[in-house]
C-alpha cells in the first residue's frame, strides 16, 4: 500500500481532528447525504495541491475553514495532511536544489490554509512551495489534473470535454505533463534567453562606438610605446643618480653644517671669554693704580726732599754765618776795634739777622740772634769787656747742627724711600708692560677669532645657498618623480633604491638627461600620453565587457539551440509515448467497454486540428504519422493535438456520444477512466459516486472492475451502493451528530460479518 492515510483538522465541517487509514486495497466511505463524506475527498484534492476553489464548492479559501457550531468552536485555520509510505523510496526531486530529505521510509505532504487565505505547503515538516509538492507527486505518478480522483460529475467531464482537453487529461493519466512542463520551462526560458540576447545584442552596440574610439587611442598609445621605453630607461637612469647625488649631497651638507656648528660654538665660547678678559682689563689694573699710587708717594716723597734740602741748605748757610760771625769775632779779640767800627758791625749782623728774620723761613732762628746779639752787646757794650764764647759751645750753633743732623738723617730716609719706591714702580711698569703684551697678543687672536668667525659666517652663507639650491633639486626631484608616476607607473619606486656608483660630480650629464627626458615628455603629452595607462585599462575593460558580451552571446544562442534541441527530443518523446500510451488505453478502453455493454467496440483516435478549429484531414494525419517532427511543425502552422472517443455499441447504430443515455454515457466514462488509470496506474485511485447511475446489473460489472483495479492502485470508494460496499474490506462511515461537525466510524467487514453471525 502506497497510500497510509490521511488526517483532516478544521476543514470544512470537520471541526475536529480526524483520520482515516488506507491499508486495505479498496476502502469505501460511506454515509448520508451531508454527513460530509464528499468532503473527505475534496480534502485530498486540497492537500494534493488543488487550486480552484471553486471545484472545492467554495468561493474562497476562508470557506474551507470549519465554521463552528453550538459545541464545537471556529478553527482560524483548515489543515490536511497526507501520508504515504516512502518504504521502497519511490519518491523523489526533479529539483534536486530544493533541500528537502525524502530519505524516510514515510512522506507526509500538509496544506494549510487561514482565515486570511494564505496557504502554506509543508513536506515532512519543512515549509514548501507548491510547485515542490507537485514534482514530488509527479514523480509518483499523481498528476494535478487529478485523474486519480474521479468524482460523479467526471464522465460529463471526460464525454462533454473537448479535444484539446481530453488530450491534456490523457498525457496528464499517463504522466506525460511532466514532459509539457520542461517544454513550456524551456519555452518560457527561450522567450527569456532571447530577451537577454537583445538586452546584450544592446549593450554591444552602445559600447560598440566608445570600442572604435578606444582602438584609436590604443593606436596612438602603441606608437608611444617606444618612446615610453626609452622614458623608462632615461628616467631609470636620471632618478637613480639624481637620488644618489641628493643623497650624497644631504650627507655632505650635513656633515659641513655639523662641522661649521661645532666650529661656531667653540669660536663663540672662545671670542666670550677673550672678551670677557678684555673687558676685565679694559678697566683701571690694579697694576697702574697701584703705580699711580707709587708715582704719587714718590712725587710726595720729593717734594718732601727737596723741601728738606732747601731746609738743610737754609740750616747750613745759617751756621756757615754763624761761623762766619764767630771767625769774625775772633778777629775782634786779636785787635781793638773802635766803637764806630763794632756799631758797623753790629748794624751788619743786625741787618744780616732782620733779613734772616724777614724771610720768616725758620722763625726758631729769630730768637736765637737775638739772644746772640744781646750776648754781644754784652760782653762788648759795656765799659768791662767780657771774654768771647767758642763757637762749640754755642747753643745755637749746636741746636743747629742738631737740625741739620735731623734734616740729613731725614733725608736719607726719604732718599732710600724715594730710590725704593722708583724700584718698585719700575717693577710694577715692567709688569704693566707685560700685561699690555699680553693684552696686545689677546687683541691679536680675538682679531683672528673674528676673522674666523667671518669666515664660518661666510661658510654659513655658501651652506644655506647649497641647501637652498639641494631644496630646489628636491621639488624638482619629487615633481619628476610625481610626472614619472604618472608616465611609467609604479615601478619608478623601484629607480629610487637602485645603487648608482657611478660619478656624481658632473652634473651636466645629468642636466642633459633632464633635457632629453623634457623632450620626450612633450612629445607623450602632444600624442596624450600622460593618460595611457587609463585608456589602455578602460580599452582592456572595454574589450573584456565586449568579449564577455559575445560570449555570453554565443552561450545565449547555443542555450537557444539546446532548448530547442530539448524541446524537439521532448516533444519527440511526449509524441511517441502519447500515441504509445493511446494504442495503449486503447486495448483497455476496448476490454473495459465489451465487458460493460456485453460488446461493442471503443477506441481513442488522435487528431489534429488548426487552432481555429479547422479539422486536419487524414492524409494530414497520416503525414504526422510518418514524422514525428510534424508536431513541432505542425505548432508553428498553428495546429494542435486532439483526442477522440470513438464508439459502437453492441446491435445499436450509435457512434456519437451525444446520442447516448445517461447510464451509457456513464458506462462509457467508467471504461475510459478506468482503461486510462491501467495504463499507468496511480498509486490510489478515489472515485466519488461514480456507481450512482449505474443499475443492479451494471453494478455487479462495476464491482468486478473494482476488484480489478485493486490489484494495480488502492482504491478509496464513495459509494451509497451496497454492491460497491460488499467489495470493499473496510468502510468507513461518515455521521454529523447534534455537535455540527463531521465524524469518521470505521468497521471491518470481516468483523461485521463475524458480528453479524
Amino acid at each position: 500500500m502506497t497510500l497510509k492515510g490521511l488526517e483532516l483538522s478544521g476543514f470544512k465541517s470537520f471541526g475536529k481532528k480526524s483520520a482515516i487509514s488506507f491499508n486495505t486495497p479498496i476502502t469505501a466511505i460511506v454515509g448520508p447525504n451531508g454527513s460530509g463524506k464528499s468532503n473527505i475527498v475534496e480534502a485530498m484534492r486540497f492537500v494534493l495541491g488543488e487550486q480552484s476553489i471553486k471545484s472545492l464548492r467554495g468561493k474562497g479559501g476562508s470557506d474551507l475553514i470549519f465554521k463552528g457550531s453550538r459545541s464545537v468552536s471556529q478553527t482560524n485555520k483548515a489543515s490536511v495532511s497526507i501520508i504515504f509510505d516512502n518504504s521502497k523510496k519511490i519518491f523523489s526531486f526533479t529539483n534536486s536544489g530544493l533541500g528537502v530529505s525524502l530519505d524516510y521510509d514515510t512522506i507526509t505532504i500538509s496544506r494549510e490554509v487561514y482565515t486570511d487565505g494564505v496557504n502554506k505547503y509543508i513536506i515532512n515538516g519543512t515549509e514548501v512551495r507548491l510547485k515542490d509538492v507537485v514534482d514530488l507527486l509527479s514523480s509518483v505518478n499523481i498528476g494535478s489534473s487529478g485523474h486519480h480522483i474521479i468524482s460523479q460529475g467526471e464522465a460529463d467531464r471526460v464525454l462533454n470535454a473537448s479535444n484539446k482537453d481530453r488530450r491534456g487529461m490523457i498525457e496528464d493519466a499517463l504522466g506525460l505533463k511532466v514532459y509539457q512542463y520542461r517544454i513550456r520551462e524551456s519555452e518560457r526560458k527561450i522567450e527569456k534567453t532571447r530577451e537577454n540576447i537583445k538586452e546584450v545584442s544592446s549593450l554591444r552596440r552602445e559600447i560598440a562606438p566608445h570600442l572604435v574610439f578606444l582602438k584609436k587611442q590604443v593606436a596612438v598609445i602603441e606608437k608611444t610605446e617606444e618612446m615610453r621605453n626609452q622614458l623608462r630607461d632615461l628616467y631609470k637612469l636620471y632618478l637613480s643618480k639624481e637620488t644618489a647625488y641628493i643623497k650624497n649631497e644631504t650627507e655632505s651638507i650635513t656633515h659641513e653644517r655639523r662641522i661649521l656648528d661645532e666650529k661656531n660654538i667653540s669660536l663663540d665660547e672662545r671670542i666670550e671669554n677673550i672678551k670677557k678678559e678684555k673687558n676685565e682689563n679694559s678697566d683701571e689694573s690694579e697694576i697702574i693704580k697701584e703705580i699711580r699710587n707709587k708715582e704719587s708717594i714718590l712725587l710726595q716723597t720729593r717734594k718732601d726732599k727737596d723741601e728738606l734740602s732747601r731746609q738743610l741748605g737754609r740750616v747750613e748757610g745759617i751756621i756757615e754765618g754763624i761761623e762766619k760771625r764767630f771767625s769774625k769775632i775772633t778777629e775782634i779779640k786779636d785787635r781793638i776795634i773802635l766803637d764806630s767800627e763794632w756799631k758797623i758791625f753790629l748794624n751788619d749782623i743786625e741787618n744780616e739777622i732782620n733779613e734772616a728774620i724777614e724771610s720768616n723761613e725758620f722763625s726758631f732762628i729769630k730768637n736765637s740772634l737775638i739772644k746772640i746779639k744781646q750776648k754781644i752787646k754784652d760782653y762788648y757794650g759795656g765799659n768791662n769787656k767780657q771774654e768771647i764764647l767758642k763757637i762749640e759751645d754755642d747753643e745755637e750753633f749746636i741746636e743747629m747742627n742738631k737740625v741739620k743732623e735731623d734734616i740729613i738723617h731725614r733725608l736719607n730716609e726719604i732718599t732710600e724711600k724715594e730710590k725704593n719706591e722708583n724700584d718698585y714702580i719700575k717693577i710694577l711698569q715692567k709688569q704693566e708692560e707685560e700685561n699690555q703684551f699680553s693684552l696686545r697678543d689677546k687683541e691679536r687672536i680675538l682679531y683672528e677669532l673674528l676673522r674666523e668667525k667671518n669666515e664660518v659666517v661666510s661658510d654659513y652663507h655658501s651652506l644655506t645657498f647649497k641647501e637652498d639650491r639641494l631644496k630646489i633639486i628636491k621639488e624638482s626631484f619629487e615633481n619628476e618623480i610625481t610626472e614619472a608616476n604618472v608616465l611609467i607607473g609604479q615601478d619608478v619606486l623601484s629607480y629610487l633604491h637602485s645603487d648608482y656608483e657611478g660619478d656624481l660630480s658632473d652634473r651636466n650629464d645629468q642636466d642633459d638627461l633632464k633635457r632629453k627626458i623634457e623632450r620626450i615628455k612633450i612629445k607623450l603629452e602632444d600624442v596624450g600620453g600622460g593618460g595611457g595607462n587609463d585608456v589602455l585599462k578602460e580599452y582592456q575593460e572595454t574589450v573584456d565587457r565586449d568579449n564577455f558580451l559575445a560570449n555570453e552571446l554565443n552561450d545565449l544562442n547555443l542555450s537557444i539551440e539546446s532548448l530547442q534541441k530539448l524541446i524537439t527530443d521532448l516533444k519527440v518523446t511526449l509524441d511517441k509515448e502519447f500515441k504509445d500510451g493511446v494504442q495503449k488505453i486503447n486495448k483497455q478502453f476496448q476490454e473495459f467497454f465489451a465487458l460493460m455493454f456485453g460488446g461493442g467496440g471503443a477506441f481513442l483516435s488522435i487528431t489534429m486540428e488548426h487552432k481555429k478549429n479547422r479539422k486536419v484531414s487524414e492524409e494530414d494525419l497520416a503525414d504526422e504519422d510518418n514524422n514525428s517532427d510534424n508536431d513541432e511543425n505542425g505548432d508553428e502552422l498553428g495546429f494542435e493535438r486532439g483526442i477522440e472517443i470513438n464508439i459502437s455499441l453492441p446491435q445499436k447504430k450509435i457512434k456519437d456520444l451525444n446520442m447516448l443515455s445517461g447510464g451509457e454515457r456513464s458506462l462509457t466514462s467508467i471504461a475510459l477512466l478506468f482503461a486510462i488509470s491501467q495504463v499507468n496506474p496511480p498509486p490510489f485511485l478515489v472515485l466519488d459516486e461514480t456507481d450512482a447511475a449505474l443499475d443492479e446489473a451494471n453494478s455487479r460489472k462495476y464491482g468486478n472492475m473494482l476488484e480489478n483495479l485493486s490489484k494495480f492502485s488502492q482504491l478509496i470508494v464513495v459509494t451509497h451502493n451496497r454492491e460497491t460496499m460488499s467489495r470493499a474490506q473496510v468502510l468507513f462511515g461518515v455521521t454529523m451528530g447534534s455537535e455540527g461537525a463531521s465524524k469518521l466510524l470505521s468497521i471491518h467487514l470481516e468483523d461485521a460479518t463475524i458480528y453479524a453471525k
